[in-house]
């Protein structure tokens, strides 16, 4: 039997160890060319929370688990399917936070925050991890930015100002046509009597309905609501709804909220089969998604149980919030076409300028595109021209005196000092 040749040996190899090692499944890297959208991403959320009074706080990755059991629920997806679990070598039981609503309670309560001026308003940015199917929108590792008020009174003058604070934030990012979905989920009183009229109606169709559907009936018939099976949402569809069973206090208040979102002029149409997927939710809840997408971009809603579900005092902590995707509103912003933060400024093209005419000097040919904002326009004009490199100078790149020169070919791009530009140009080109 011939042997294989040592050309064919090398050529598997070789392959075999270019895929030795890849990403996790649904987590990613940020490459260079992705960090203008998230750069602009970040600067405009804190430009929104700063003008809207909401102060920075960093939780940990890890968290307890017991807080997400207690907070979520015990009969969510996300506790019993999606929760990146481990535990520690002094039998601690952690997890990778999957969002942190109850994250932001405990460091509210573990600090005292309720000393501070009240209500108290907070936002972050960072990581979150959920065992999902990745697609479209979804990851397993992802980010988020998130909108909390805590403390204070039961106003619902807080839960317009979240939905406020998050429409603006998709707002400045460009993203037009928003949709607000509002719903309220009532108190713990109108929503016993609302769990035993949803019970009657789908312990009729019981036969009809998905397996997780019937174990869901008896353990957490709110999670009926937000099952996303074909077959059940048309028995959904007939369910009964919570507005109808809205004790007077809770109908005043959804409809106070409603009244400040009209004061704002802010579009909403009523979902009253919307229930999110957290058991902490109580009053309004709300998503906002945009025309030809079907995934939400934010979604939050009233807890005021939370405090006391991770053992603060016995009484309600008024609380609120909100969060976005991350991930979920760069796809939307690259599939609109809306650019990252500008390359191009003033003292960006006037270095331009001068520029060109090194490279003239040395007989170097460059098509520019300086009449273009946005780098995604640029690169296109580049790879329209068939030219080997591409040369990046932005705003920051002049404060620090750098340029980035990019291989059109493969992609790869390096970061060199403005004054040697010509010398690395002319020593790639031979």
């Amino acid at each position: 039997m011939p042997k294989p040749s040592k050309q064919k040996k090398s050529i598997k190899t070789e392959k075999k160890a270019k895929m030795l090692f890849q990403s996790p499944k649904g987590m990613h890297d940020i490459l260079p060319s992705e960090q203008p959208w998230w750069e602009k991403l970040k600067k405009v959320s804190q430009e929104v929370a700063n003008f809207y009074n909401f102060l920075r706080i960093d939780t940990p990755i890890l968290e307890d688990a017991e807080i997400f059991e207690r907070g979520i629920g015990i009969t969510t997806d996300i506790v019993e399917k999606q929760m990146f679990n481990l535990r520690t070598k002094g039998g601690d039981r952690l997890v990778l936070r999957p969002e942190n609503t109850p994250a932001i309670v405990r460091a509210y309560l573990e600090h005292g925050l309720s000393r501070l001026p009240q209500p108290l308003k907070l936002y972050y940015f960072g990581p979150f991890f959920r065992y999902e199917h990745p697609q479209f929108g979804r990851y397993r590792q992802f980010h988020q930015i998130g909108f909390e008020i805590l403390g204070g009174e039961e106003d619902p003058i807080y839960d317009s100002q979240i939905i406020l604070v998050s429409l603006r934030l998709i707002e400045e990012l460009k993203i037009k046509n928003s949709i607000i979905q509002l719903n309220s989920l009532g108190c713990k009183n109108c929503r016993q009597i609302y769990r035993r009229k949803l019970q009657d109606y789908y312990r009729k169709l019981s036969r009809k309905i998905c397996k997780d559907c019937r174990r869901r009936l008896s353990l957490n018939p709110l999670r009926l609501l937000d099952c996303k099976n074909e077959k059940c949402e048309l028995i959904k569809s007939r369910a009964p709804t919570m507005l109808d069973y809205l004790c007077p206090a809770c109908r005043n208040h959804f409809r106070e909220v409603l009244e400040y979102l009209d004061e704002l002029s802010l579009p909403y149409t009523l979902n009253p089969y919307l229930v999110r997927g957290l058991d902490y939710y109580n009053r309004t809840v709300f998503e906002i998604t945009t025309e030809g997408y079907n995934i939400s971009l934010a979604g939050g809603g009233r807890y005021d149980y939370l405090g006391e579900m991770l053992g603060g005092r016995k009484n309600v902590l008024p609380a609120t919030g909100s969060s976005l995707g991350a991930e979920r509103l760069i796809e939307i912003m690259k599939a609109r076409d809306i650019g990252g933060l500008p390359q191009i400024g003033k003292p960006a093209k006037k270095r331009s300028v001068s520029l060109i005419e090194k490279f003239y000097r040395v007989g170097i040919k460059v098509v520019e595109a300086l009449g273009k904002e946005s780098l995604k326009s640029q690169l296109k004009i580049a790879d329209k021209e068939g030219v080997e490199m591409a040369l990046i100078l932005g705003q920051r790149e002049v404060f620090e005196e750098s340029i980035i020169i990019r291989d059109m070919k493969s992609g790869a791009q390096e970061t060199v000092p403005l004054s040697k530009v010509v010398e690395e140009v002319k020593r790639r080109l031979r």
